[in-house]
């Protein structure tokens, strides 16, 4: 079984658990309300995986995410990451930025502790988008690829601020950088942490 393959099981396996959660003990029905907006500016790790790591650099990557509650258990998540990669397969390994636009829902469902001075919210996450890569330097075009991830991840919450834990696996498309070829399938893995400042939680019924 492939690491892509092997992940992505998780996380569907993720959603099913979160999806029956509300009946373990101490865990609650989120309280944030429907249509509520956050907005998040997080950092961490680009790390290629399999054949991708003989192409590319780890890299740190910088990603804004700004989210929808539709539900109290369901989130509209569209997020825009920059990683400063380089190309390994060049002379001198140019810098090579890149871009990852992508809109996906996350499940979470409950919120652990909720009334405690530390609270847990649980998530798992599915969505697409695009993949770019562009050489920050070069004079060479940029390539555009389709992108598909999954995610799981949390977010501790100590009164109005809250620390968000992501990992997301991503499977994308990969055409040679400089000139013409076949286009590949490729894996890499997203590192994130997030620092958000909540707005006031609605009251408890």
């Amino acid at each position: 079984m492939s690491h892509s393959t092997a992940l992505h099981r998780m996380v569907v396996t993720a959603i099913g658990l979160l999806l029956s959660s509300k009946g373990v003990a101490q865990a609650q029905t989120s309280a944030q309300e429907p249509n509520a907006w956050e907005v998040r500016v997080s950092g961490g790790a680009f790390v290629p995986t399999g054949d991708q790591r003989n192409v590319l650099k780890n890299s740190q990557v910088t990603a804004i995410q700004v989210s929808r509650l539709l539900h109290s258990s369901l989130a509209l998540t569209g997020t825009f990451a920059w990683a400063r990669s380089r190309d390994l397969t060049s002379i001198g390994t140019p810098k090579l930025d890149v871009f990852t636009s992508d809109l996906g829902f996350e499940v979470r469902p409950s919120q652990w502790f909720t009334g405690s001075a530390v609270t847990f919210d649980a998530f798992a996450g599915l969505g697409g988008g695009a993949r770019s890569y562009n050489y920050r330097k070069l004079d060479v075009s940029a390539t555009h690829n389709l992108a598909g991830y999954g995610a799981i991840g949390g977010e501790l919450g100590m009164g109005r601020v809250g620390l968000r834990l992501e990992v997301r696996d991503y499977v994308t498309g990969f055409k040679p950088l400089v000139g013409s070829g076949i286009s590949h399938t490729r894996n890499d893995v997203v590192y994130t942490v997030a620092l958000r400042f909540n707005r006031s939680r609605a009251p408890q019924n």
